[in-house]
């Protein structure tokens, strides 16, 4: 399919040898790490997800998780780099730099909990440049939202084509990530004020060729 992201999932015999060991049964890369090898269940029980754009084409399975943990990993990486650059000195003050400190350092965890989940299945860092978005206020207020809300929508975009150990796990990164969306939304840009953090009652959802195009749209990767 051509919104696909297509990966090398990790050799399925030293997988299987994790998943006998259970040296992580607590953790939950390990919980991830399971649904790589050995696939799951999703279940909704009454949770209602009609009006999604982009519905699994087929049941969740542990090559799925993969494809979907990249998709995603690409999205983490690009925020952590965005709000590392933010950081640079002659930049951001005041509540923006606060914001891209904060936010930055959790987009790095995000970065490491998938990256170990993925294990050598885990897609390599493109190359980044971001211009100005990161050193003017009003530049770098705009791409932060756009970026957290695609973050937002693509975790929700994909919850239906998650193993449910996977989609457990997803679900802790994807409200943060609502949080990031809101704090940023909520700051004064150009001292306009008056951001509402929350304008709509749902969040939106993409599917992985809408995500993808987005992102390319960006202009941010480069290589």
């Amino acid at each position: 399919m051509p919104d696909r992201v297509i990966v090398e999932v990790a050799d399925p015999q030293a997988a299987t040898r994790f998943a006998l060991e259970g040296s992580e049964s607590s953790t939950r890369q390990a919980l991830i790490r399971r649904a790589l090898i050995t696939g799951g269940t999703l279940s909704l029980g009454g949770v209602v997800i009609g009006g999604l754009p982009h519905v699994a084409r087929s049941a969740p399975s542990p090559g799925q998780d993969a494809r979907v943990l990249n998709l995603v990993l690409l999205l983490e990486y690009l925020e952590a780099a965005f709000y590392a650059d933010a950081m640079r000195p002659g930049g951001l003050t005041g509540e923006l730099r606060q914001f891209a400190r904060v936010v930055g350092a959790h987009e790095r965890a995000h970065v490491a909990f998938i990256s170990k989940a993925l294990g050598k299945a885990a897609r390599k860092e493109p190359t980044f440049s971001f211009g100005n978005a990161t050193r003017d206020p009003a530049k770098f207020t705009a791409a932060a939202l756009a970026l957290e809300d695609l973050g937002v929508a693509a975790y929700n975009g994909q919850a239906a084509n998650l193993t449910k150990p996977t989609l457990a796990a997803a679900a802790r990164i994807v409200s943060v990530e609502a949080r990031h969306a809101a704090w940023i939304r909520s700051l004064n840009i150009n001292g306009t004020g008056n951001h509402n953090p929350a304008p709509e009652p749902f969040n939106s959802v993409l599917s992985k060729r809408a995500v993808l195009e987005r992102i390319a749209k960006s202009g941010f990767i480069v290589g």
